[in-house]
Formats: C-alpha cells, structure tokens, sequence
C-alpha cells in the first residue's frame, strides 16, 4: 500500500514540476516581481501538500535587507524556505543544469556559485552584498553540505562577507523533519552519505505524517565580530533553535 501510495505522489509531483515549468514560461513574462515571489510561494506549498508534508513555522522571516542562514538536511530544504516566505538562494552551479528544477531555481531568483574557485567566491559574495543594498532576502547554507539532522555541522564563513559589507543583519533559521505520529525526529527526506537523490525521494514519497519545521530566530548584527567569528555564533543560534519545544 505504502508502494502505491508513493506511486501516485510521484505522478502528482511530476505533474506539479511540468506545471510550474509552464508557468514560468508563460506567465512569469507577465508578472510583477511581487507576483513572482507570491506564486513561488505558493508554488513550494501546494508541492509540500502533493508530498502530505505539513508545515510548520516559529516566528517569522524578517523583511530585507537579511542574509538567512540554515543548516541543510535534504533536497526538501530549499522547497519548504521558499513555502515560509520568499529568499534568494545561493546555490551550487550545478543545479543551474539539472532539467526542470534547474529553470525552476534560476526564476526563483537563485545565485550560482563554483564551489571550487576561489575567485567565483569573491564574485558571489560582490553580488549578494549588492543585493542585500538593494534589499533582498537571500539564504544560504552554511554548513556547505548536507547532515542527517541531529547536530549542525561547523559553518563556513566566506558568503558571511556579504553580510559585512553591505552592514546587512543574518537571521538564524533552523529545520528539522519530525514523525507527526510519534513526534520525534525523521530522517527520511535526508540526503547524505550513500544516499542516492532517488533513495531520499522514494524514503519522503512513502513517509505518513511528515512534518516539516522551521524555526527563525533574532536578527543579528555584525557589531564588530569577523565572520569567522559570527558563523561560530550563528551557529550557536542554530543549534539552540533545533532544541527549542
């Protein structure tokens, strides 16, 4: 039963991604940009209804300029962000190429960067801080892969520059999965070690009562802190917004 039921929310989410395809191509030419970012939204949540994923979300996204921050769990994590409230991600370049999602992202307004040049770093960081000044909401992940959940890996602080100078505040945000039947933690939309995308995608298709959580915290501002030293305490905010009832 859990087979078929994962069949039929397959076919439902292919159907939604060709939709959102067409949408783009031929509505978002018509759109303002804040009927882009509400259809974007709305987008994401009818997607996380299609998986009989629930949302839930402690407090609320500060309006722009920010730089949110997040720990990084699944392939899910950039659809439920994007149901909460519209951001621009930082995302790898790779994504850009992959068919339909990659079209999908670039519309949404994500930011590419090679993670493996030093130089690209410098670029991306340039223009997020033009965004920030400009007064955009951008996301990114700090832990620069993904983890099961349970802890939050060490933060890298390079994109943190961005922040800096464009004197712009980081909003720590935290999400985890829970099993709505037991309340505890489920690792079923992970995506991390042997994991293929495909295993992570099938494990959420046949998942029953799944709850995705989000979780923002205060605002911070630099206040003479380096980002070696501010991705430490973002960090902190982080883990301690995991823990919170």
């Amino acid at each position: 039963m859990k087979s078929l039921v994962a069949f039929a929310r397959l076919l439902r989410i292919v159907l939604h991604l060709l939709a959102g395809a067409w949408t783009i191509r031929w509505t978002f030419p018509k759109l303002s940009e804040v009927q882009k970012n509400e259809r974007i939204q709305a987008w994401a949540r009818a997607l996380l209804a299609q998986l009989a994923i629930q949302l839930i979300v402690k407090g609320a996204q500060q309006p722009g300029p920010v730089l949110l921050v997040s720990n990084h769990i699944s392939w899910l994590d950039i659809v439920v962000i994007h149901a909460t409230g519209h951001c621009r991600f930082v995302s790898k370049a790779d994504v850009q190429r992959w068919p339909v999602v990659g079209m999908l992202a670039t519309e949404a307004g994500t930011l590419y960067i090679e993670r493996e040049s030093r130089r690209d770093a410098l670029r991306v960081v340039h223009h997020m801080a033009e965004r920030l000044q400009a007064g955009d909401v951008l996301a990114v992940f700090p832990e620069g892969t993904t983890g099961d959940g349970s802890t939050v890996l060490p933060f890298h602080a390079n994109l943190l520059q961005a922040a800096i100078a464009a004197q712009a505040p980081v909003q720590p945000m935290a999400l985890h999965f829970v099993d709505g039947a037991t309340n505890a933690m489920s690792f079923a939309p992970c995506y991390i070690g042997d994991d293929t995308l495909l295993q992570s995608v099938w494990r959420t298709l046949r998942s029953r009562d799944l709850q995705a959580v989000v979780s923002y915290g205060a605002p911070q501002e630099a206040q003479g802190r380096d980002r070696r030293a501010w991705a430490a305490d973002l960090r902190e905010a982080v883990t301690a917004l995991r823990s919170t009832p």
